[in-house]
């Protein structure tokens, strides 16, 4: 994740870095503005669709269907020895399946720098729709052919391209889009998850793909809009920076811009990124371990640790894997749940929406102070619930207001920075003033450690702490699970102040 390639320019205001060698000063650049053409909307909404979307369709394709998975696993655990799998362990096959998608996503996060370096932005963002028609053909034919370790390793692969792509598709972006069309650019990606987190809950559906004998359609739906991403990218080039600055092909570059910006004078544009090229002389990027050790920066390493461990074990992720389950145990009707969770799904987009539009007006800070304050009052007011239900009936619905106040909690605040925390730092910066795609909630902005650094620190912690909230859940006695999800969720206003 260190490679020069990827290393950013430094300001000329703040000090030199112990850890860092100048040897010059970049001047800043220069505000280039530009108009939103007809083939950087296209390729915007195509990447969002056939790669960011995924990621959210995933932490929620296996909520409906739990119960058939399972009944899939006992069924062939019976067929090959002879006896069913007693609850504990089939919990614990079950609970690999869901998080391992989290351990795929740590895996493709961890080999991004080295693809986009090989293989470039465009090129990494096609051979990675080549995994979703792997993983989609593994848990399609799964139940065919009676090998529960197809939905096990097509889980895995899901997450190997979860990882890839949330980085990716912003970097792509950030670096094909004008600046200042790169804040609304951005957002994009991050309404696409929303959109396929409720995608997913549409679908299944039991009068769509929620019944017993489609779950393996359900799982491998999402090789249609990986399919259509493959078909479709080649009509669109690669990125204009990558081609200049680390091809050096500077006519690549010329044809890339003029496509995307829709305008044969882009000489100004091709200036200001030959001038980046010569700022990256003057940053030495500095590993993990290095940032770790500085003292000068402990307080942001110290930030994107918590941040984004408390992000995942608020229990966030826990409410997509599991919607179903803590409704059941809330005491919603079996018949009512199904299209219980498609209206959480609902708001969690309207809030996504409303989060992206207010984001640039009221600040980060303030929105992911409140969105983790309001988590952790939901997360309360559900353990009151599930400990009043008893003697309360109507308690269930103020557990279901509680669900619905952390999700939209979450959408507004902290959610607007998931792409960020995931990838969106690997952008290229702009210059003081600029607007331009959102800077990370997650990855702090501290300008002499280069942000491939940040990332892997971000990831490093991330990734483990879902594949932690997703696997622990299922094994927590029903009485405890919001308890439990209460505590990690107090640290992270602390650490956003």
């Amino acid at each position: 994740m260190g490679e020069k390639s990827q290393a950013r320019g430094l300001p000329s205001s703040p000090p030199p870095h112990p850890l860092t060698a100048e040897k010059g000063t970049p001047q800043p650049s220069r505000d280039i503005s530009g108009r939103l053409t007809c083939p950087l909307l296209s390729v915007t909404l195509l990447v969002s669709f056939g790669s960011s979307m995924l990621y959210g369709y995933n932490l929620a394709v296996v909520n409906s269907p739990a119960a058939h998975i399972k009944a899939f696993y006992n069924a062939t655990w019976s067929q090959r020895y002879g006896h069913g799998l007693p609850p504990g362990p089939l919990t614990l096959l079950y609970s690999l399946t869901v998080s391992i998608f989290a351990l795929g996503g740590l895996g493709g996060s961890l080999l991004v720098g080295t693809l986009v370096a090989r293989y470039g932005r465009h090129g990494t963002l096609g051979r990675s729709a080549l995994l979703i028609l792997l993983a989609g053909g593994l848990m399609a034919f799964s139940r065919q052919l009676a090998a529960p370790e197809m939905v096990i390793v097509g889980r895995a692969i899901t997450g190997l391209h979860s990882g890839i792509c949330l980085s990716v598709v912003p970097l792509y972006l950030g670096e094909i889009a004008p600046k200042n069309l790169r804040g609304f650019l951005g957002l994009l990606p991050s309404i696409f998850i929303c959109l396929g987190v409720f995608c997913a809950q549409v679908l299944g559906l039991p009068e769509l793909l929620g019944q017993d004998r489609y779950w393996p359609l359900f799982l491998a739906v999402v090789a249609i809009p990986a399919s259509l991403q493959l078909l479709l990218l080649h009509c669109f080039p690669e990125s204009p920076r990558f081609l200049l600055i680390e091809r050096n092909d500077i006519c690549g570059a010329t044809e890339a811009l003029r496509h995307v910006l829709g305008t044969a004078d882009v000489q100004e544009v091709l200036e200001e990124m030959k001038e980046e090229q010569r700022s990256l002389s003057s940053v030495q990027t500095i590993s993990v371990w290095q940032l770790l050790r500085d003292r000068s920066v402990r307080w942001q390493s110290l930030s994107v640790a918590v941040v984004n461990v408390g992000m995942q074990l608020s229990g966030i992720d826990a409410i997509w894997f599991y919607t179903n389950t803590i409704f059941r145990n809330a005491g919603i009707p079996e018949s009512q749940i199904p299209y219980t969770t498609v209206g959480t799904g609902a708001i969690e987009v309207v809030a996504g929406l409303i989060g992206c539009f207010t984001i640039e007006k009221l600040g980060r800070r303030p929105l992911i102070i409140t969105g983790f304050c309001a988590m952790g009052t939901c997360l309360a007011g559900i353990t009151g619930c599930l400990l009043l239900q008893t003697a309360l009936p109507w308690m269930r619905y103020v557990a279901v207001a509680c669900v619905v106040g952390i999700i939209a909690g979450f959408c507004m605040g902290p959610g607007n920075g998931l792409e960020a925390g995931t990838g969106m730092g690997t952008a290229p910066p702009a210059p003081p003033g600029a607007r331009t795609q959102p800077f990370p909630l997650l990855v702090p902005r501290c300008q002499p450690v280069p942000f491939p650094t940040w990332f892997s620190v971000g990831s490093a912690c991330w990734w483990p702490s879902m594949s932690t909230s997703s696997s622990l859940r299922p094994r927590t006695r029903p009485s405890w699970r919001s308890a439990t999800s209460l505590l990690p969720a107090n640290p992270s206003p602390h650490c956003a102040v």
